[in-house]
């Protein structure tokens, strides 16, 4: 669970606990592992990382460090230490299962010490050129002593990374006897021979597989060697490898401290470490993604494979979202923007390069075998109609300011044909409306048809899509939009007249209230085709035919009122993107009604945050389908809060009727959203999906440090 050099020789880990039938092998997070914890403490994104991995009692940590050299990005050193906690008696053995694999571009030769220990493999590899990767003995937890270990050594047909588990787990015998001098013998299992896994072809790839198992505690060290490095200081590893994490760490926490200052906000250290951690899980979870989208264009009957694609990008969750998505993509960067800038411009220049001619980003990249074994099959195809909010753009109005003009220059033809795009494809019936493309097609199947293209997927829109709606959200981010693309041209001395008159036509108050104000809401709303009065039904299945088995009866969406074209009552998260993207004058009339639904507590206010449904809406965590549970209906969602408390304290800081109270509710959203996070973050070991709005607890996926993690922004009140 490391980051590979390079996709083509991914080397990684897996360990074992021994015990009666074989215990648990771990490799890739599994929800079902049940690991109390498991993330990166540190990582600075570029030349080191220590994680800790909490698995029943085992803790190990792995740590690394790359020093720089030569033309292919120099060595890297990895130590893995592990201990037991807790347990009385003798520790159950552990097996250690370190990995070196190729998809059969390049070649590998192991070096082998009486037959099963492996010693050493040196190979080549196109970007990597000729390396060495030494396994060194294990020693005592001090570094010191040499640890007595068992050895053994797999060689096998590679078929891939996603089914590599099943390769070892296939291999495992338990005829072995770890025989430590003067100490009792056991049997433990491992492997010993590949017979092939079933239905599987034979592969070019190759695995090469060495086993080391010791008792707890004790330590292992693993050192990669370019070839190309010419006077090497010395092998990286024992203290050397101790001297060069010192220094790392000094570097990283004294860094940290620069960029975020919350020693200086009097945080204590626990709160500062949860911090730390969330930074670094999110810039552990960076990947560099290849492979091909499947995309269904109206042009055509049948899904095409995009061409091949390369994307450097943050994740939601690595563990169990490895791929990009493009409007989690710009909160991410928001934070890894402050963090490293250079940085952030690549990632944003990736995600630009995926465009089409046309000018459209699929929204979900599902890129190569690691990403598409965690995808279900009806995920895979993305649609050239659907968008999804150009939150990109959040990212780089926050690095215009230091951004290299040459950079913004290469950026500019891609931003305007993408802002193109938007409007020309997910233009409103109105002048200066927009509506989202690709909500649910059959209505009838869901309480409210979804509208993923938004981000907020099962968020209550009108009940029956038609080409009438209008929707609130999208014409905001078109604002946004507008007002981004005028700074980048006035940047760079290009034309910014036509941006900077929509950005003026869409932030007009008069007109955003005519258009998208619910009288009978007392809030901002979408508008179209609906009816307040819908629900779900069990339909009776039709009669089975003869012989058949009966089908299963099937919930229905019953309609108990006809639609009519009004506005959508639903007051949640869409009702506040005026106030979000601050497009509300400071002395806006409604203003005062926004910032009452927020601090209300039948409403949005929770002592954990903002709800995303008010709790007397209609819709409030009601199921969508009979698989389907509430998503965006409710719960607290972390991107949401930090555009939030960005506007509160926008507006606390602007003259005007409501400054004092936009700054009390962003002192009270500020610290209940801080404190909540942390809290669940102490409890349970992780950062959420989303937090319940009754209890707080953490939900949905985890570890998720994608947007959540946008929470260290919080607390150094960075906006």
């Amino acid at each position: 669970e490391t980051e590979p050099p390079h996709p083509s020789v991914p080397p990684g880990l897996m360990w074992l606990q021994q015990g009666e039938g074989g215990g648990s092998l771990r490799h890739t997070c599994e929800q079902s592992d049940g690991l109390s914890r498991y993330g990166w403490l540190m990582h600075d994104g570029e030349n080191f990382g220590v994680q800790e991995i909490r698995d029943k009692g085992l803790v190990l940590k792995t740590e690394f460090v790359k020093r720089a050299g030569g033309e292919h990005g120099g060595d890297w050193s990895w130590r893995v230490t592990a201990r037991m906690e807790g347990a009385g008696g003798p520790a159950p053995l552990l097996s250690l299962f370190f990995y070196i694999a190729t998809d059969g571009q390049g070649t590998l030769q192991p070096r082998l010490e009486n037959g099963t220990r492996l010693a050493a493999v040196t190979g080549m590899a196109e970007e990597l050129g000729s390396f060495t990767l030494t396994f060194l003995r294990p020693t005592a937890e001090s570094g010191e002593d040499p640890k007595y270990a068992s050895y053994n050594y797999l060689e096998a047909a590679s078929p891939g990374l996603h089914r590599l588990t099943e390769v070892v787990r296939s291999s495992l015998s338990n005829r072995f006897v770890f025989a430590p001098p003067g100490g009792p013998r056991r049997r433990f299992f491992a492997v010993d021979t590949f017979r092939g896994l079933p239905g599987e072809p034979p592969h070019r790839g190759r695995l090469l597989l060495h086993q080391v198992t010791l008792e707890p505690p004790g330590m292992v060290e693993v050192t990669f060697e370019s070839g190309s490095v010419a006077d090497r200081p010395g092998r990286l590893a024992g203290g050397a490898l101790s001297a060069a994490l010192s220094r790392h760490t000094a570097a990283f926490e004294r860094r940290f401290e620069e960029t975020f200052g919350l020693g200086r906000k009097g945080f204590p250290p626990p709160q500062r470490r949860f911090a730390q951690a969330a930074l670094s899980d999110l810039l552990g979870g960076m990947g560099y993604f290849h492979g091909r989208s499947l995309v269904q264009s109206p042009l055509q009957e049948r899904p095409v494979a995009a061409p091949e694609a390369t994307l450097f990008t943050a994740v939601p969750s690595r563990s169990f979202f490895p791929r990009g998505f493009l409007w989690d993509e710009g909160f991410h960067q928001l934070l890894l923007a402050r963090w490293d800038p250079a940085l952030s411009r690549e990632v944003i220049a990736h995600w630009l390069d995926l465009m089409n001619a046309e000018g459209w980003i699929p929204r979900e990249q599902i890129l190569g075998e690691e990403a598409q074994a965690k995808v279900p099959p009806e995920f895979l195809l993305q649609h050239s109609e659907t968008a999804n909010p150009p939150t990109l753009l959040l990212a780089l109005q926050r690095l215009l300011p230091d951004a290299p003009l040459p950079y913004l220059r290469r950026l500019f033809p891609r931003l305007r044909t993408w802002y193109d795009w938007y409007n020309r494809t997910q233009a409103g019936p109105l002048p200066l409306t927009f509506r989202w493309r690709g909500r649910d097609p059959q209505p009838e199947r869901f309480l409210n048809p979804k509208t993923l293209a938004s981000g907020l997927d099962d968020y209550p829109r009108a009940s029956h899509p038609s080409p009438e709606e209008r929707h609130l959200d999208l014409r905001c981010w078109m604002a946004l939009a507008s007002r981004v693309l005028a700074e980048v041209a006035e940047r760079l001395g290009e034309p910014a007249g036509p941006y900077r008159a929509m950005e003026q036509a869409l932030s007009d108050n008069g007109l955003l209230e005519q258009l998208h104000w619910a009288p009978e809401l007392g809030a901002f709303a979408d508008y179209g085709n609906h009816s307040a009065a819908v629900g779900l039904r069990w339909q009776p299945p039709a009669p089975p035919a003869p012989g058949q088995p009966p089908p299963a009866p099937r919930l229905m969406r019953e309609v108990r009122e006809a639609p009519r074209l009004r506005f959508v009552g639903a007051l949640g998260y869409v009702s506040l993107f005026p106030l979000l993207l601050q497009l509300l004058r400071p002395d806006s009339p409604r203003l005062p009604a926004v910032l009452a639904a927020m601090r209300s507590e039948r409403q949005l206010w929770t002592p954990f945050g903002l709800r995303s449904l008010a709790r007397d809406s209609p819709l409030y965590m009601q199921r969508n389908t009979q698989h389907d549970p509430p998503y965006w209906r409710g719960s607290v969602w972390v991107n949401v809060n930090y555009l939030a408390l960005r506007a509160l304290h926008g507006y606390a800081g602007a003259e005007g009727p409501q400054r004092e109270r936009a700054a009390e509710l962003y002192r009270e959203l500020r610290h209940n959203l801080v404190a909540n996070l942390y809290r669940q973050h102490t409890e349970s070991g992780f950062l959420w999906e989303h937090y319940s709005d009754s209890t707080g607890r953490g939900q949905g996926c985890h570890p998720f440090t994608g947007w959540s993690a946008l929470v260290v922004l919080a607390m150094a009140e960075d906006y």
